[in-house]
């Protein structure tokens, strides 16, 4: 391409980036402002047209995101998730030792296979109120919270957007993710909880009070449809069994998600205002324009001489590639989150298709390293603002400061902790 092209291309992707952060318009409304300038100078300039543009929407991630939103949706309706916050703090017996590990695993587990959003939006409140009746601060537990959503959504692919786009893009299965990130994100959680655990073993782990009433929580009276609830806790099932089989299959997860949304709709017959309210609209907007605006920075070239850049920089190493990845990813998701990034430095990645570098193991860096990176600060997934909003009903609220303190090192120990893997996943071929 020319260099004007470059150039225009370059300067309207960094002009939407600019709008997007600066908190001028809605993240969604500011993507959609910039794809629609992309396809405007594209079709000017001949190197991408309107067709081109919708090409460059994946339509399975949309599916994928829009059936596990309306499923989850559902569910959450049910009171099930306050149930198994409950649940877990009732397991704890008021040992704040134990509850913050309970409440750790139960949230890295609900992560794994449901939307970091919701998943916090549902465990965060009830979090708020054990740590209240127990006497105990809340702003260690919630960054716990955040640290193991974040980790637990890395470990599968349906876990987190960031993980459904490269899926999507690289054609990886729900059980590749399962036998190559999964294994990481345990044991980047095991040290998390551990790290933090003992950060905050005098602030979080003193001598707690009403323990009693914890114990009294009749977790049923949470649940508001029983019946509801164990339907569509089935469906839920049935949707992940589907995702493990889905190649065999001949299924793309996107047809399964639907599948499962389509079930719940036949099981329980909701209106469609109930069915929908679960679909964060704003996310697919604001995901499908960012794909156009990167499609049309693809299209220039630019991505693709930036690869080359990278390459050499890397010094033709696949490893060095690599680490080099996962370590970008995590910096840059602290600052512009998670999702923006992914859908950037896929485009990236599909670039480097032709320099004779083995993409697989790239694509698995990205995914620990956005996924893992984006517990650095609050602003490094949508998750970790909702947590921080909510914490704000608290006493005493999770800081900014605080973040930062502690984040950052659990941060970096978990991206140690994938580089190590990665460094044997693609000396053994493990992640080749």
């Amino acid at each position: 391409m020319s260099g004007p092209v470059l150039a225009t291309a370059l300067a309207v992707f960094a002009i939407a980036y600019v709008l997007l952060f600066s908190g001028y318009l809605p993240r969604a409304l500011a993507a959609l402002a910039g794809a629609v300038a992309m396809i405007v100078v594209g079709t000017a300039l001949g190197f991408y047209s309107p067709e081109a543009a919708v090409a460059a929407i994946d339509t399975d991630t949309l599916w994928l995101l829009f059936g596990m939103m309306a499923l989850v949706g559902l569910l959450k309706e049910t009171g099930f998730f306050q149930y198994v916050a409950i649940r877990a703090a009732k397991a704890a017996r008021g040992n704040p030792t134990v509850l913050f590990l309970t409440l750790g695993l139960a949230t890295a587990v609900a992560s794994m296979f449901l939307d970091n959003v919701t998943t916090l939006l549902t465990v965060a409140p009830v979090t708020v109120s054990i740590a209240d009746v127990l006497g105990l601060p809340v702003a260690p537990l919630l960054l716990m919270e955040a640290v193991a959503a974040n980790i637990g959504g890395a470990a599968t692919l349906i876990g987190d957007p960031p993980n459904i786009l490269i899926g999507s893009a690289a054609n990886l299965s729900f059980n590749a993710f399962l036998t190559h990130t999964l294994p990481v994100s345990v044991v980047a959680l095991g040290l998390a909880l551990g790290y933090l655990l003992i950060r905050f073993r005098r602030q979080a782990l003193g001598a707690p009070r009403g323990a009693e009433a914890v114990m009294a929580m009749d977790e049923r009276r949470v649940l508001s449809h029983p019946r509801a609830m164990r339907a569509l806790v089935g469906v839920l099932g049935l949707v992940f069994v589907l995702f493990t089989a889905h190649g065999a299959l001949g299924l793309t997860p996107g047809v399964v998600a639907l599948l499962g949304a389509a079930l719940c709709a036949l099981l329980l017959r909701p209106s469609l205002e109930a069915f929908l309210r679960g679909v964060e609209w704003d996310l697919l907007i604001f995901l499908s324009a960012l794909l156009v605006l990167t499609g049309g920075l693809e299209a220039s070239g630019a991505l693709g001489a930036v690869g080359r850049w990278t390459v050499s920089l890397a010094g033709g190493s696949t490893l060095a590639l690599a680490l080099l990845l996962l370590w970008i990813g995590a910096f840059l998701s602290w600052a512009l989150s998670s999702v923006p990034v992914t859908v950037t430095l896929v485009a990236l990645i599909r670039g480097l298709s032709g320099t004779g570098i083995p993409l697989t193991p790239l694509w698995w860096a990205l995914a620990l390293g956005v996924g893992l990176g984006a517990s650095g600060t609050p602003f490094g997934s949508a998750s970790n603002l909702v947590l921080t909003s909510i914490g704000e009903q608290a006493d005493r609220p999770l800081t900014a400061g605080e973040w930062l303190r502690d984040g950052i090192p659990t941060t970096l120990l978990s991206c140690g902790v994938a580089s190590l893997f990665l460094w044997l996943g693609i000396a053994t071929g493990w992640f080749l």
